[in-house]
């Protein structure tokens, strides 16, 4: 069975799931070696991939094997405190395949982008559509290689079929010019959030008018699309944000009030799922399994399971999506279970409580915020807490924001009061280290662009990148506007490895030393170089290091 880790996510995060999921053998490559061996605590093989000889003998597997057969375990966020696995046959991920190439029509003269996270649902659905269709299967980081290398890329490989969330289509669209065309695209696959009207506009001014954009309901548990919508370049738009569309193969959606029986036409009511494809359940969680996935009462064999979803049928069979019902959120396309990040910054152990909400921002993002109550004061800074949960938890569950308040409000009945939280303030959180001015216009610029993009009223010079909220989806903002304004090319990990306005403004001067006079680039290094000695921040670059980049 296959259970995939993504090696970006906290070393105790992945040792958690490979812990649950009791995976004998740990597969890697020689990049990856040590953080395999570090894991391999209990036993475990390693098998680096690099290591292999050529020509070495392939075995085919002779076992039996049936639909019925386990296949994979993926985890999600759980509210429990831990990461939930949940388990899919091979006959479920052979279903959910098969609906999505009679859908989209995949055939060997395409190319699939793969931009997904590994350890997703999607990546699965991403790897083995190409696998069984002959197509080719084109892997890009982006968090390694940034937007407009991804834009790029996008041309270069000739890509047919792009898979995306939601939210990095809209990022990806904020380095594009105007005239840019994905000439090969002919289909754009949006999920993990709601698709509004600006996302098609934006899929209509840059890819061809043949192309589709092809937007659906789908989670974890039901292992493919349940519903799906695809939008044409000449499709009216009457809607701000896409309905989820028209059922697929043999998945029938239900929606059903508090008391369990269908709603009426135009009426909200729970998503619910029913047909013989849905996942098996959660891995080592029977009681789990039974609560989420329920035998059909009408004995046709089918499974039901609640999605948590909020949705509304239109008149024409097409599902609009409403909202969620429980405490489980979306954050740059990725399910989030805020309990689990609760319990996350319990385990601090300076805080006697913690409630983490996910606030709009605009039509079309969220964030998280994090409210705790200290046991005593001073509070824990920002930056001791954010790093905390980075060792727990993925990047996308660590909270933008934090806010510290003396007790937490509480409703009648004397629970946390989520919708009495007063709106969190935008301004600069109280790290560890002070505040520092700009020293230079170079400083200044990147200063009020950090603010810009994190939404703070100020950042100093020495502020991390990660210590102020930031992402790696604003760190792809960051990159493409120091692009645009000093046609330098910052590498996105190196954002991400906590660097500063000061370290980028140093890594901007280096970039330019070869279209710079050397007499001004000695002058500005000089500037930093002297200002810096006050507060023990990085020298000037090594020449010999600029001469290898």
């Amino acid at each position: 069975m296959y259970v995939p880790l993504d090696p970006r996510f906290p070393t105790a995060r992945i040792a958690a799931m490979l812990d649950d999921s009791q995976a004998p053998v740990i597969v890697t490559s020689g990049r990856r070696l040590p953080m395999a061996m570090e894991l391999a605590q209990h036993g475990e093989h390693v098998l680096n991939l690099d290591e292999l000889p050529a020509g070495s003998p392939v075995e085919v597997f002779d076992g039996a094997l049936s639909s019925a057969t386990l296949a994979c375990i993926i985890y999600t966020s759980g509210s429990t405190g831990r990461p939930k696995g949940v388990v899919h046959s091979h006959g479920n991920v052979l279903h959910a395949i098969a609906n999505y190439t009679n859908c989209i029509h995949v055939n060997p003269d395409d190319r699939l982008s793969l931009l997904y996270s590994c350890g997703t649902i999607g990546a699965v659905r991403d790897i083995f559509t190409a696998l069984l269709n002959g197509a080719t299967l084109c892997p890009f980081d982006v968090k390694e290689r940034g937007l407009h290398q991804l834009a790029d890329w996008l041309v270069r490989e000739e890509i047919t079929v792009c898979n995306s969330v939601t939210t990095l289509f809209r990022e990806l669209g904020s380095v594009l010019s105007s005239s840019q065309r994905f000439p090969h695209l002919r289909l754009v696959k949006l999920g993990g959030e709601a698709t509004t009207r600006r996302d098609v506009e934006l899929f209509r001014r840059h890819c061809a008018p043949g192309s589709v954009l092809y937007t659906c309901l789908a989670v974890t548990e039901t292992g493919g699309s349940v519903r799906a919508l695809l939008v044409d370049h000449v499709m009216p738009l009457t809607w701000s944000v896409a309905p989820l569309g028209y059922p697929v193969d043999d998945v029938e959606t239900l929606l059903l009030g508090e008391d369990g029986r269908p709603v009426e036409m135009g009426d909200i009511g729970e998503i619910v799922v029913k047909s013989r494809h849905l996942a098996v359940g959660y891995w080592r969680q029977p009681d789990l399994t039974r609560a989420a996935f329920v035998p059909d009462p009408a004995g046709t064999g089918a499974r039901v399971y609640r999605t948590g979803d909020l949705g509304r049928l239109r008149p024409d069979d097409c599902l609009e999506y409403v909202g969620r019902k429980d405490f489980q959120v979306r954050v740059r396309g990725n399910r989030v279970e805020t309990a689990e990040v609760e319990a996350a910054l319990l385990e601090h152990g300076t805080l006697k409580e913690a409630v983490v909400v996910a606030q709009p921002r605009g039509p079309e993002n969220s964030r998280l915020v994090a409210y705790v109550v200290p046991t005593a004061l001073p509070a824990p800074d920002v930056t001791g807490l954010r790093r905390f949960l980075a060792q727990k938890l993925p990047e996308h569950m660590v909270p933008t924001v934090f806010v510290v308040l003396d007790g937490l409000p509480l409703t009648p009945n004397g629970k946390p009061d989520r919708r009495a939280l007063p709106s969190p303030p935008n301004a600069r959180p109280a790290l560890a280290r002070p505040y520092a001015d700009p020293r230079t216009p170079v400083e200044a610029e990147l200063a009020r662009l950090w603010a810009q993009v994190l939404d703070l009223e100020q950042v100093g010079v020495h502020d991390t990148f990660l210590d102020l909220g930031g992402h790696s989806l604003a760190a792809m903002q960051i990159v493409a506007r120091v692009h645009e304004t000093w046609h330098v090319d910052i590498p996105l990990r190196a954002l991400l490895e906590a660097p500063t306005v000061a370290d980028m403004a140093l890594a901007i001067a280096q970039g330019m030393a070869s279209d710079i006079d050397p007499e001004l680039l000695d002058r500005i290094l000089s500037e930093v170089e002297a200002s810096s000695k006050q507060t023990g921040h990085p020298k000037r670059p090594d020449p010999a290091r600029r001469e290898e980049r």
